[in-house]
């Protein structure tokens, strides 16, 4: 199977074991969309979209690696927009865990957020939700595998000196789960 690993950074991505194709987004939503986007435009033959990278727990007891089964576009007023009329799809599922990620290219450093977001998410995140709707509008399976860094808090600001943790945990992961 033709796979493409996504990740935001080039540190998140560092032990993906070779034979992968990998896209490195850049960090938020609107670089995920557009890089992943690119890349499936131009290569038909990818038949699943696994992104890879570090996330924050919004809630206690999150920790290693984690399978996401459906993501959130929490920052985005899907609220404000319904009350005008539309409809507006702020939750993609994309596999079969319970466990919810919240996407925002708001990072998430502040006590008051993370509680608010831990009512509806286990994490959070910069693209997984970006990585998510580009490759189902491509007609592409997505996997969301992410790795707690922190915990959405100051803590997040480590981020930098823990990131390694998180490329090797992923790394291992791929060569053990992906085809």
């Amino acid at each position: 199977m033709s796979v493409l690993v996504v990740s935001a950074t080039k540190a998140e991505a560092a032990h993906v074991p070779s034979g992968f194709k990998v896209v490195i987004t850049g960090i938020g939503k609107v670089a995920a969309a557009s890089a992943v986007s690119r890349v499936l435009a131009a290569d038909k033959t990818i038949q699943q979209v696994v992104n890879i990278g570090s996330c924050g727990a919004l809630r206690d007891g999150q920790a290693g690696l984690i399978e996401v089964g459906t993501v959130l576009n929490h920052d985005f007023s899907s609220a404000a927009i319904r009350a005008l009329g539309y409809d507006v799809e702020d939750a993609l599922t994309v596999g079969d865990s319970d466990i919810v990620c919240a996407t925002g290219d708001l990072f998430v450093a502040d006590a008051d957020v993370r509680s608010g977001l831990a009512e509806r998410a286990h994490l959070v995140d910069m693209e997984a939700y970006a990585v998510a709707w580009a490759a189902r509008e491509a007609g592409v399976p997505a996997r969301i595998v992410k790795h707690v860094s922190d915990n959405a808090d100051e803590s997040a600001l480590e981020w930098v000196n823990v990131v390694d943790r998180s490329a090797r945990d992923l790394g291992e992961w791929l060569a053990d789960n992906v085809d």
